[in-house]
């Protein structure tokens, strides 16, 4: 078992919203002001995975799970290469680290990554602030900054809405996945097809447990920029194209709403997407997506299809509008059973369909697994 103290920090901070909300707290990670989305993720474990998270970028996340840190940091529960959440808030850090898998503990790997973080705030309050308002722009702030100063910063940040960050996150050149990244990488569902299906990843902020899932599925993944064209994509003669989670505003994703309306013009090609991707592939039928509220994140939100449910992680601020989708082309298969948004669609003639949440989270654990399997599926009998 291994163990790491923490030594407290007696730094104060502060956490200013839009609104002109100020909560005190005490700063942890890196010393320093940033301005970004406050959301909240009602998971009870991963924080790691959720700040590296590519969807997360742009946001300061509250964790509503009352302590962080327990089980440190380790490289193999990284979603990305460092961390995207631009701020973490928490009610409590650990005072000891203890795991087996720790190689570090969340204080040290924030501030060696540039990550602030604020804690002592009264996230039970601030969550209900936000569940009633709305995700909402905020600072946190541990160098001192006056609250004035920070509110005249957070009120002339842009919103969320009309932002391609999918831009800044994707990969710069491509590359290939072929085998699982993830320390204790579960291969029971594996597949063991004649000859790996040829993927082609559209990377909008893609997730590891992503590509380790479709490895672990039978396939040998090409990933691509998000500004990817279709003769770029059909050049590695794909059986199957993925369309990738990631962060901002489905709707200023432009590139990538194009690239899915040529990719839908290809005749019997399978086409998958999650979260950002199933938002795009809705855009790219004609539909309309909007701003959430508050946003749904955390691993413990019921999805439904009819005669089944699903648990499942979920991490989004828009939705699509289901209303604006062509019925006769497009299949809602299943609906987010808090509040009856679209979880997943479908097209009734084509092997194309996406979800909004994410299968390869497993909260279920492995309640939307067979999502993975479906595509691969598709893909076999295209064969």
């Amino acid at each position: 078992m291994r163990e790491f103290a923490v030594r407290p920090s007696t730094t104060a901070a502060l956490l200013v919203l839009a609104d002109g909300t100020v909560l005190r707290g005490e700063a942890f990670g890196a010393t320093g002001t940033v301005v970004g989305e406050v959301v909240f993720n009602t998971g009870m474990t991963g924080y790691q995975e959720v700040i590296t998270d590519p969807s997360y970028a742009g946001q300061l996340v509250t964790f509503t799970f009352p302590e962080l840190g327990n089980t440190g940091v380790n490289g193999g529960d990284q979603e990305a290469d460092r961390p995207h959440a631009r701020g973490v808030i928490a009610r409590q850090l650990a005072p000891v680290v203890s795991n087996w898998r720790a190689e570090g503990d969340l204080d040290g790997w924030l501030k060696q990554h540039g990550v602030v973080g604020i804690r002592g705030v009264d996230t039970r309050a601030l969550v209900r602030h936000l569940r009633e308002g709305g995700a909402i722009n905020g600072a946190i702030s541990t160098d001192g900054t006056a609250p004035v100063a920070l509110l005249e910063q957070v009120r002339t940040a842009p919103s969320m809405q009309g932002l391609n960050l999918a831009a800044q996150v994707s990969t710069a050149t491509p590359y290939t996945w072929e085998t699982p990244c993830a320390a204790g990488f579960d291969t029971r569902l594996q597949a063991s097809p004649e000859r790996p299906y040829r993927v082609v990843a559209i990377d909008f902020g893609i997730k590891r447990a992503i590509l380790d899932r479709l490895v672990a599925h039978g396939c040998h993944v090409t990933v691509l920029p998000a500004d990817a064209s279709l003769d770029q994509v059909l050049a590695h003669q794909p059986e199957g194209v993925f369309l990738s989670n990631g962060p901002g505003d489905p709707a200023a994703v432009a590139d990538g709403i194009a690239l899915a309306r040529d990719l839908l013009q290809q005749p019997d090609l399978p086409l998958f997407g999650i979260c950002l991707g199933h938002q795009i592939l809705g855009l790219a039928l004609g539909g309309r997506t909007f701003k959430l509220g508050y946003g749904h994140r955390g691993l413990n939100h019921p999805c439904g299809s009819p005669g089944a449910v699903e648990i499942t992680s979920q991490n989004h601020g828009f939705a699509i509008d289901a209303d604006s989708l062509p019925a006769d082309q497009v299949a809602i298969t299943h609906l987010n059973l808090n509040d009856r948004t679209v979880a997943a669609l479908a097209l009734r003639d084509r092997p194309v369909f996406g979800v909004q949440y994410h299968p390869e989270a497993s909260p279920g654990p492995h309640d939307a697994d067979h999502h993975f399997a479906r595509f691969t599926a598709l893909m076999a009998a295209r064969r």
